[in-house]
């Protein structure tokens, strides 16, 4: 008669098993994105770049415009403070665009198939590395930019505001993150990227209330900036820096109706989270 030999190994509880796969998640996501800190750190000439333009935006329209009159704008603000907002949400949204770079170069040059033949907890860290690390780089242009245009007198938002300033960004870079993941993936190579990419900047930062705003625009264009996901960040920032600032404040007097910053975030909100769902079959399927 023999007798069953005990497991050496003891079982463990759900909520440990939980607690295990959590943990080595966040390790593999922490890794995937070091890794790609050393690569800018080892190319920093991309993040000079993506901070030196917007400050020449900023600097360069703002004393074009330095001499226009107060009247013309909203508030009766200076053009410098106007376009801030502009320059600090399109800074964000060039950045968070670039995203699907990485993840495309990867691509082509056989990494991601050694991450997919690696023994992953989970291959989702390979996205939200890309997040994480996206996210971070466009804080920290936009904070630059920010820091600038305070000492050139544009102002600075107060501690809510700078709290939605950031909660603002937040959302705008991780709606476009998602869009520009899932073209990363869905585009058959880089070339193809960069060109939506240059295709897509400019259209969308003349076609909102960056540069100028909306009773500036002929009609049709006015509707274009209405509607564009840029306008909904920007707003809101813009009013920020304004001072005297509620969530409840109308911020955009859209041909539509107007929008308080409330309605403004909420819509980012519901983009972010839409265009991940969208592109989550597709990752599932490109990533398994």
């Amino acid at each position: 008669m023999t007798s069953a030999t005990p497991s050496l190994v003891p079982p463990q509880v759900p909520g440990q098993a939980e607690s295990s796969a959590l943990a080595e998640i966040s390790q593999e996501t922490i890794a995937l994105t070091r890794r790609l800190f050393v690569q800018l750190q080892r190319r920093p000439s991309t993040l000079i770049a993506g901070v030196l333009q917007p400050l020449i935006w900023l600097v360069l329209f703002g004393a074009l415009f330095a001499n226009a009159p107060a009247e013309l704008l909203p508030g009766g603000i200076s053009y410098g403070r106007f376009l801030g907002a502009g320059v600090i949400v399109f800074t964000a949204f060039s950045g968070a665009l670039n995203a699907g770079l990485p993840v495309m170069f990867d691509r082509e040059f056989g990494f991601l198939n050694r991450l997919l033949v690696a023994p992953l907890r989970s291959r989702s860290s390979i996205v939200l590395a890309s997040v994480l690390y996206i996210t971070s780089l466009s804080l920290v242009q936009s904070l630059a930019i920010m820091g600038t245009a305070a000492l050139l007198g544009y102002g600075w938002p107060g501690g809510n505001g700078l709290l939605l300033v950031l909660i603002t960004l937040l959302l705008l870079v991780f709606a476009v993150t998602a869009l520009s993941l899932g073209l990363a993936f869905a585009l058959p190579g880089h070339i193809e990227l960069i060109a939506v990419i240059f295709v897509a900047n400019l259209p969308l930062l003349f076609a909102s209330t960056a540069l100028a705003p909306l009773s500036f625009m002929p009609t049709w264009l006015g509707w274009l900036a209405a509607l564009n996901p840029l306008t909904f960040a920007i707003e809101p920032i813009r009013a920020a820096y304004a001072g005297d600032f509620a969530l409840g404040n109308v911020v955009l007097e859209a041909p539509y109706g107007d929008l308080t910053a409330a309605t403004c975030l909420a819509i980012l909100a519901i983009l972010a989270s839409g265009l991940f769902l969208l592109i989550r079959p597709m990752l599932d399927r490109k990533l398994s």
